[in-house]
């Protein structure tokens, strides 16, 4: 017996003699005459050919049967090529998929039946939020009330309603259909049929319990493989009971998303899950396959006008369940006739959710929620840029976004500390009274437009910066979320004031090699073109002052000489950009940048993580206050990328700190010297003040972190509020309180003891204290002098201090030279005496370096001195010298105030002089922000304020 031929050679076999095997020639079947006693063909003009003769172009058929029958030929044969090559690519797809599948499991980690139970069973399913070190701040409000309830207290109706509807073969599969699997991928790849999914009852359960949003072939393969697995590890009632807690079910009477039977029970019908009438269970079972449209309330809790896609669905219910056996004809008939219009539970208010750490809570949400929306535009193949661009599109990703972070289970790590940011909020609370004066006014509700009450109280945005890692420990967001959900911290730009200095003028300075510490900077009377900057309250110091003591004292005038200067040899865009500070190619043609004169300003995180650069020896370190992200199965879908990148040497970042140290112990903001609870020998800051007392900062940084505080007025209604006078003392003693809150808490994070090492870059070389250069000769009227003494360390980022010259300083005219050099050798003219530019010709609220709003007249110190005179005819010399002489004349000096009324630095009024009489100096000052443009504007730069 000859072996029988395989399978698929008899299905084209049969398949060829159906549809292709003919007994007719090719080409000659226009030529055939049916013999008309025989039941076949005949050929009267030649013997019959062979079967499937080959034939030629001119023996084809010219009749339109011929045609007709040449054309089915072809076709089939085309039908036959399709039908073997789809078989042939599905082959090819199922060992692909097969293959994919299998990579997806091998991927996939085991999971206990105790992890997959506690996912299953779980029925608060929203993001929660974490402080650092795993510690739980709070959980998202879900945007869908769950209530879970035994399996034995859900009624029976209920159980058989929803299996007959959703998956009429839950007890009979193994967690999945494959037919339904593959009608639903066809479905997915041809865009044909309804594409349901092909999911039962248990892989919809994963779906909602253990898996994320994501719509990819991957997640579909994993939903498969977890399906099998429940199925594996639990009984069919254990996920029938998990089920019937987490499925969706529309709103309840309250208007809240719901979700689980019992909740759905008493939010629909007012009842429990066990008492649910035959008609209540087929409801309730109908809502999960579209709980938007059949739920019987809208978004207040009110029942909608239209319920009757609903009450249709219940009938379906019914109908499966009366298919399916589960009730009897009668029962189903009844059931049909009941109206459950009037068993619906009345409207009730939905309660209000209180939310603890409010501007804490809305940060790390919103950074979610833009998380979120990229990865939701990644997933539609949308660019994230193009979805800002439009604002309904934004809405739409928003509100999806939305939906995803109070559904899911999703787990933001922040940097917070929780001890350390709960001490903040302590010690702004003490303080918070004292800011400043609260303004009452009336203002239109733009919502109801009814005329209000409001008041505008002094709000502050602080941020407390790990130097090393960018990590943000601490802050504070203002004065009462409650009041005022705007965080001041990270979402109000305001003017920088001086603040700006250190970053923008004096440290590219010191990198560029334009100044040492004791470059001397010239403060005197200049206008370019029609911009006039002035020092604090509209003064001139009239001399030249070291650039040290210019950035301790905050000084306008040299600030904007030494960046005019700054701007022939480089262009400081690039060291701002990478500390994170944007600024406009315009702005920084603007002398007025100098003095924190920005368009749109900086937040105080930007401010904060910018400075801190200097605390972490040049190296800037991206901010940022969320670690990582993780989705339900625990896995990172966000992990926080460090960004370092060099902005400044060591060399300079060290004579940076040490020009900012003493602002803290002799400059702007020596009150903190008395109100540290650490010892701040390393600790360094920079006071800022816009115009008109508008925003005050200070920012200063230990070894270890950064914390920049910023205070001011919102006037969101259309107001002009500015802050008291001494505003700065204000901040400083804020500042004080919220660092050594800090302190408290952990004394060591601060690495208060931590003293940075003098890189080898930086050169120390002895200067003359009144020209900030070497030793020298010079000559005056005829005669040659060599100056020798006083005095001063200078420090140099690689370069050394300049030969003494006629021009020393940086900034000044021929004449503010002249006025020096007579002044140096003995004239009364005016050097050094401040000058008011303003109508008062009494200053009586000038601010000692106590903080004490008064005016003072301090003894001056002269240093030691010696000059050798030379006459060019002789070689004889005369010496002469002052010992620390004291007289009673006012300060001419610009302020270096050690606090007890007495000026630090030698004055250059001429000793056994009549005291010359001038406004009190006291304290020079800080200056506000110049938003005056050099070209356009004429208004002066205001300075702001000198007190520590």
């Amino acid at each position: 017996m000859s072996k029988r031929d395989p399978w698929w050679e008899r299905i084209f076999k049969n398949f060829k003699n159906r549809f292709l095997d003919t007994s007719e020639p090719i080409g000659v079947h226009a030529q055939k005459q049916k013999h008309p006693k025989q039941n076949h063909f005949i050929d009267n003009k030649q013997p019959q050919p062979q079967k499937y003769a080959v034939v030629n172009k001119e023996d084809l058929p010219t009749t339109l049967a011929g045609k007709i029958n040449l054309t089915i030929g072809v076709i089939r044969k085309l039908i036959l090529s399709a039908i073997v090559g789809f078989i042939l690519l599905m082959g090819l797809g199922l060992g692909l998929a097969t293959g994919y599948f299998c990579a997806i499991i091998k991927q996939e980690p085991i999971q206990s039946n105790t992890s997959l139970r506690n996912q299953i069973e779980k029925v608060d399913q929203s993001t929660t939020l974490y402080f650092a070190h795993n510690v739980k701040m709070e959980r998202v409000p879900s945007d869908i009330r769950r209530q879970k309830v035994a399996f034995n207290q859900i009624s029976p109706n209920l159980k058989k309603a929803v299996v007959a509807t959703e998956d009429e073969n839950f007890y009979r599969h193994h967690g999945v259909v494959p037919k339904s699997i593959f009608r639903a991928i066809i479905s997915e790849i041809t865009g044909f049929g309804t594409q349901t999914g092909g999911s039962t009852l248990t892989q919809q359960l994963v779906k909602m319990q253990l898996l994320s949003s994501e719509t990819t072939w991957k997640r579909k393969a994993t939903e498969i493989l977890l399906a099998t697995r429940l199925e594996k590890h639990f009984t069919k009632d254990q996920i029938l009971e998990s089920y019937l807690n987490v499925a969706p079910m529309g709103r309840n009477n309250r208007g809240q998303n719901i979700a689980g039977v019992q909740t759905a029970a008493q939010g629909i019908f007012n009842t429990n899950a066990n008492n649910l009438t035959l008609a209540q269970a087929a409801f309730i079972a109908g809502l999960p396959q579209s709980p938007s449209v059949y739920t019987p309330y809208d978004d207040e809790g009110r029942v909608s006008p239209n319920i009757a896609l609903g009450l249709r669905r219940k009938n379906v219910v019914l109908f499966r369940m009366y298919r399916n056996n589960d009730i009897t004809k009668s029962q189903y008939q009844a059931a049909k006739k009941v109206d459950l219009r009037s068993q619906f539970a009345a409207h009730q208010p939905a309660p209000k959710t209180k939310i603890k750490y409010g501007y804490l809570y809305n940060l790390l949400t919103e950074q979610l929620q833009t998380h979120l929306i990229k990865q939701l535009a990644k997933e539609d193949n949308v660019k994230y840029a193009d979805v800002i661009k439009d604002k309904d599109v934004y809405q739409a990703y928003s509100q999806r976004a939305n939906r995803l972070m109070r559904e899911h289970d999703y787990q933001v790590h922040s940097t917070i500390d929780k001890n350390i940011y709960d001490n903040m909020q302590s010690a702004f609370q003490q303080n918070a009274n004292l800011l400043g004066t609260v303004h009452q006014s009336t203002a239109t509700d733009p919502n109801t437009g009814k005329i209000v009450q409001v008041k505008e109280p002094v709000q502050n945005g602080s941020v407390l910066i790990d130097n090393h890692t960018g990590a943000v420990l601490g802050f504070v967001g203002g004065q009462d979320f409650q009041e005022n959900q705007l965080n001041h911290a990270f979402d109000t730009q305001r003017s920088p004031g001086s603040s700006i200095k250190p970053m923008l003028v004096y440290a590219p300075a010191v990198e560029q090699g334009l100044i040492g510490s004791k470059t001397m900077l010239a403060d005197f009377k200049a206008k370019f073109k029609k911009y006039a900057p002035t020092d604090f309250d509209n003064t001139i110091a009239n001399k030249f002052v070291p650039a040290d003591k210019a950035l301790e004292q905050s000084l306008n005038i040299p600030a904007v000489n030494l960046y005019r200067q700054l701007q022939k040899s480089t262009n400081p865009k690039p060291y701002m950009d990478k500390m994170g500070l944007k600024l406009s190619n315009q702005e920084y043609q603007e002398l007025g940048i100098a003095l924190g004169g920005t368009r749109n300003g900086f937040t105080v995180a930007q401010a904060a993580s910018a400075f801190s650069t200097f605390a972490n020896q040049g190296v800037h370190v991206t901010p940022y206050y969320i670690d990582k992200i993780t989705d339900v199965n625990h896995h990172v879908i966000y992990k926080h990328p460090t960004k370092k990148q060099r902005v400044f040497q060591p060399g300079t970042s060290y004579i940076m700190q040490k020009m900012m140290h003493s602002v803290i112990t002799e400059g702007t903001a020596s009150s903190l010297t008395y109100q540290l609870n650490f010892n701040y020998k390393n600790t360094f800051g920079k006071t800022g003040t816009s115009n008109d007392f508008r925003d005050n900062w200070f920012i200063g940084s230990t070894p270890g972190v950064t914390l920049a505080s910023w205070i001011g007025y919102d006037n969101l209604y259309g107001h002009n509020y500015n802050l008291a006078d001494d505003s700065t003392e204000t901040n400083q003693s804020l500042w004080a309180n919220l660092i050594n809150s800090v302190y408290q808490v952990n004394p060591q994070i601060l690495q208060a003891d931590q003293k940075m090492a003098q890189p080898t870059t930086v050169n120390e070389q002895k200067v003359l204290t009144e020209t900030g250069t070497l030793p020298g000769s010079t000559v005056y009227e005829g005669y040659k002098t060599y100056l020798s003494s006083p005095t001063s360390t200078s420090l140099f980022y690689k370069t050394h201090a300049k030969p003494l010259s006629k021009h020393f300083g940086i900034g000044g005219k021929d004449s503010n030279y002249k006025l020096f050099w007579d002044h140096y050798f003995g004239k009364i003219n005016g050097y050094g005496v401040t000058n008011y530019l303003s109508d008062k010709t009494n200053k009586s609220s000038h601010r000692n370096g106590i903080g004490y709003g008064q005016s003072f007249t301090s003894n001056s110190i002269f240093g030691n001195y010696s000059g050798t005179v030379w006459d060019n005819n002789s070689q004889s010399s005369t010496n002469s010298e002052s010992n620390n002489s004291y007289t009673n004349s006012t300060t001419s000096g610009f302020g270096g105030n050690n606090g007890n009324g007495y000026n630090n630095y030698p004055s250059t009024t001429t000793p056994n002089t009549p005291a010359v009489t001038t406004p009190s100096g006291g304290i020079t000052s800080e200056n506000t922000t110049a938003t005056a443009n050099e070209s356009t504007t004429t208004a002066t730069a205001t300075g702001g304020s000198t007190a520590p």
